[in-house]
């Protein structure tokens, strides 16, 4: 089983998050963090890195039905998304598998919101163009 899931775009990167911003949004999750590794690794230790950003988004309702059911559940959230740029004007979105992740957590109490987180997260992913 993959971790992620995944899809290319023929766009800019700037444009790129914007459009995964906008997609998640439509689907109830907001964005609670944005890293720019880029930057943070050109601060940090001096080296040059490709467009690559982490964004940390969240559904509030299904976080919250998740640290209910697992007090420690913080530990995964939110659930990430990668933008990155392969090549010129190419830009990979991918997405974590919340039932890969969840997986390492025993508690059956998570599957059925893990699938909901999954099937909105590849929602995301698959509508974007």
């Amino acid at each position: 089983m993959s971790y992620y899931f995944s899809k290319t775009l023929s766009v800019p990167f700037e444009v790129a998050i914007e459009k995964v911003t906008a997609a998640l949004g439509s689907k109830g999750f907001g964005v609670l963090t944005t890293i720019d590794v880029k930057a943070t690794l050109k601060k940090k230790l001096d080296v040059d890195f490709r467009p690559y950003t982490i964004l940390g988004a969240c559904n509030p309702g299904f976080a919250y039905q998740a640290l209910q059911k697992e007090s420690r559940i913080g530990t995964m959230l939110p659930c990430n998304v990668i933008v990155q740029q392969t090549s010129e004007g190419t830009v990979e979105v991918s997405a974590v598998d919340p039932i890969a992740s969840m997986q390492a957590i025993e508690n059956p109490e998570l599957g059925g919101i893990a699938g909901e987180v999954q099937a909105l997260l590849k929602e995301v992913v698959d509508s974007l163009e």
